[in-house]
């Protein structure tokens, strides 16, 4: 079969590799439709994230299945959901909730991003993908869900959504401020998801004009972030997703967060280097969260709200590529790219 390998920044080849066999009762084999582009893979594709190839890439997908194990919860034809984090649903981790330290696998087990566990788990830019605990990970796709609108629901959708979801349960009806940049998408997805859960107030700040119109498109006010201009926080907000990635943003963020509000950290600070102003957030009393998404216990919550039409991510989509044309739109500066066959 053909798979999709990352070699170096700008380099992709489609190689030969073998086609999966089932080994399992429990597990599935899927041919991905429609795979999105993380807004990391962007990043690994140009060299700004320092990910060594050669590895399989692409883990964000919709896929049919095509062949199933008899415990396997699902049969050939079906559209599911296909988590880019391997976890088995069984063990006391996955219990819990916390799908993305599955016992089962090594730390950072994951479908095309081999550099995060040191091992190879294939990719969803592949004809078919292996899904061991098919019965635990794969979720139907509703009837009426467009594949490209759900591909990124295995991660950075239910990235977005998990910025805010929880906080508003806890504050019903709070404001929330999103500082968009470096996470382009999973930014954009709070702001919607926001939006959708009965957020007062959705502000969505960033520097591309593009991104801004994407979240208007959600719902959301936007406005220029200019932090370079030396823009201060003109006011609080209980809710605040950092979803740019910098240092100022950061700081910006702690400051614009209200006393005893939630501040979510959605954008991958590279380098160990960031930071905190802890004597700000301290003084007003922050709670501050910071992590990979769970993605399977998260997304399908998600996917409810995109169910009963609150939730629109598929406004965020910037272009559809087909399969083939993978290699060479991977470094496309638009917020989200999906790849369809």
């Amino acid at each position: 079969m053909q798979q999709l390998t990352f070699l170096s920044p700008g380099k992709f080849e489609w190689r030969d590799v073998p086609a999966p066999k089932l080994a399992a009762d429990t597990d599935a084999i899927v041919a991905p439709v429609a795979v999105a582009r993380c807004d990391l893979d962007l990043y690994i594709a140009i060299g700004a994230a320092p990910y060594p190839g050669p590895f399989a890439f692409g883990h964000e997908t919709v896929a049919r299945v095509v062949e199933a194990g008899s415990a396997s919860g699902v049969r050939p034809g079906d559209l599911v959901v296909v988590p880019f984090q391997l976890s088995c649903g069984r063990c006391r981790n996955c219990r819990r909730g916390h799908t993305n330290a599955c016992e089962a696998y090594p730390f950072g087990a994951a479908y095309g991003l081999k550099p995060t566990s040191k091992t190879e788990f294939g990719g969803a830019l592949s004809d078919l993908m292996y899904v061991p605990f098919a019965d635990h990970m794969l979720v139907h796709l509703p009837a009426g869900i467009d594949p490209v609108a759900a591909a990124s629901l295995s991660d950075n959708i239910a990235d977005g959504w998990r910025g805010v979801a929880a906080p508003l349960t806890e504050r019903p009806g709070a404001a929330v401020l999103v500082v968009g940049g470096l996470a382009r998408s999973v930014g954009l997805y709070a702001a919607g998801a926001a939006v959708a859960l009965g957020a007062g107030r959705v502000l969505y700040l960033d520097d591309d004009a593009g991104r801004r119109a994407a979240a208007e498109a959600m719902g959301a006010v936007s406005e220029p972030l200019a932090l370079a201009e030396g823009r201060q926080p003109g006011e609080q907000f209980e809710i605040v997703v950092e979803a740019a990635g910098t240092v100022e943003a950061l700081g910006f963020a702690v400051n614009a967060c209200a006393p005893n509000g939630y501040l979510a950290g959605l954008s991958i600070h590279f380098g160990n280097k960031t930071p905190m102003p802890l004597t700000a957030a301290y003084l007003k009393g922050l709670t501050f969260h910071t992590s990979r998404v769970h993605s399977r216990a998260t997304f399908p919550e998600a996917l409810s709200c995109m169910t009963c039409g609150r939730f629109h991510p598929e406004r965020v989509t910037s272009r559809v590529v087909p399969f083939a044309e993978a290699g060479e739109a991977m470094t496309d500066p638009g917020p989200k790219i999906v790849f369809t066959r």
